[in-house]
């Protein structure tokens, strides 16, 4: 769990960086910082928790740095709303696989359970922040977050395994 936590966290911060870069001088750029803020906060904690743990770090990684930041930059692109409903797909995603792990930790793991309920607040909160900021104005919003939501799962399911 720790290591595709940590997986997924990257990835944020990736693709928050790459909205970031093409959106800087756009009226959602706070809001996008704020956003990659609170994940890079997430990624320093599951940074920690693969440190202390002995867990090893997925092999995609590097793929993760570049997919992210394509992911983000691409969709912003086509738009600060496309970009806000690319953070609708994911954090919809993550909300789900928040959810599932939260279910299967039980009361196995206090630490990390706390963690997980924690990130899963703020990530729906994220979600919350791109509706508020037009998301399903953006062109295509169904198809763009539901293909968003699907590359996410993939990623998980990678993830998770290697």
């Amino acid at each position: 769990m720790v290591r595709v936590d940590h997986a997924g966290e990257y990835g944020a911060v990736r693709i928050y960086a790459g909205q970031l870069d093409v959106l800087k001088n756009k009226p959602t750029a706070p809001t996008i910082r704020d956003m990659g803020k609170q994940e890079e906060v997430h990624l320093d904690r599951f940074n920690a928790m693969i440190a202390e743990r002995h867990v090893r770090p997925t092999v995609f990684l590097p793929f993760w740095h570049a997919a992210g930041y394509m992911l983000g930059a691409g969709t912003a692109l086509m738009g600060e709303r496309a970009a806000m409903a690319c953070t609708v797909g994911v954090e919809e995603e993550i909300d789900d696989h928040y959810g599932k792990q939260l279910e299967r930790l039980a009361d196995s793991d206090p630490e990390l359970t706390t963690v997980v309920e924690k990130f899963q607040a703020e990530e729906l909160e994220h979600r919350d922040t791109a509706l508020e900021h037009g998301a399903e104005d953006a062109p295509a919003y169904p198809l763009l977050t539901g293909a968003v939501r699907r590359g996410s799962r993939l990623a998980i399911w990678l993830s998770e395994r290697f």
